[in-house]
């Protein structure tokens, strides 16, 4: 019940944004809060139907927005744990994302695999 000039603890920021001070860093699809992973992780924890966009955006993760390493491994380990309420034009992007990243690096190997997970569109 405290006003929002009498905030007794921080926003959960993600972890290069900590030193920062308690400033809310607004996202800018839509105006959401940047929030750590962890945060996110909690949140779907405890709502199995939370959105899975805000939890895999890598901002959430690293300074990096290009950077889907942490986010496409965790998407696998979600799904891996009957999450499946990521809509089929986030997974596409997510993999292509990353896909793109590790070619852009050399690993055009690593680049298949990650295609091999590609959803289906029949």
């Amino acid at each position: 019940n405290t006003s929002e000039c009498e905030k007794y603890a921080c926003c959960p920021l993600p972890p290069y944004l900590e030193d920062s001070g308690c400033v809310i860093e607004e996202d800018d699809n839509g105006g959401r809060p940047l929030r750590d992973v962890c945060f996110h992780l909690l949140k779907l924890y405890s709502d199995r139907s939370y959105e899975l966009d805000q939890l895999l955006d890598p901002r959430s993760v690293t300074s990096d927005p290009l950077d889907f390493r942490l986010s496409w491994h965790l998407w696998e380990v979600l799904r891996a744990l009957n999450y499946s309420h990521l809509s089929q034009q986030s997974w596409g992007v997510l993999n292509t994302s990353f896909a793109a990243q590790l070619e852009s690096e050399g690993l055009w190997e690593w680049a298949v695999f990650v295609m091999l997970h590609e959803p289906d569109t029949l």
